[in-house]
């Protein structure tokens, strides 16, 4: 494994329906509901693995070939993976539409993981609800 170098692990198609192409970008635990979720829309997904250094050249391929990158990782939003990857647009004048999944910004109670990040919408069922309201 290559230090800062994501890999796609699955390629997706752009569907009439929804006219657009999506790509996800799982980061951390966060890529097995995403290849779950990416089924519903027939979606690329970039195990992207690291957040430091970010795989610039693979963002930025994502970014020129898709209509909607959506980042997803078990972090705060906030100063989050998904910040990292809109800074590397902006600093590289990139314009595409991005949809961030992550923790909120406020305190999460404590328990069972799975049930967090349920409540989190950090499942393959929140992650499809979030990427039908961002197109909705």
């Amino acid at each position: 494994m290559e230090i800062g170098k994501g890999e796609i692990r699955r390629a997706g198609k752009k569907i009439a329906l929804l006219s657009k192409k999506i790509a996800l970008l799982a980061f951390g635990s966060m890529l097995r509901p995403a290849l779950t979720a990416a089924e519903e829309f027939d979606a690329t997904v970039a195990n992207m693995r690291f957040v430091k250094p970010l795989d610039y050249r693979l963002v930025a391929e994502l970014a020129s070939s898709h209509d909607l990158l959506v980042t997803i990782e078990e972090n705060v939003v906030m100063g989050g993976a998904g910040s990292a990857v809109l800074e590397s647009f902006t600093k590289s004048g990139i314009n595409v539409d991005v949809l961030q999944l992550g923790l909120p910004d406020h305190f999460v109670d404590h328990g069972d993981p799975a049930l967090q990040l349920a409540s989190c919408g950090l499942t393959a069922e929140g992650i499809v609800a979030a990427i039908r309201a961002k197109l909705a």
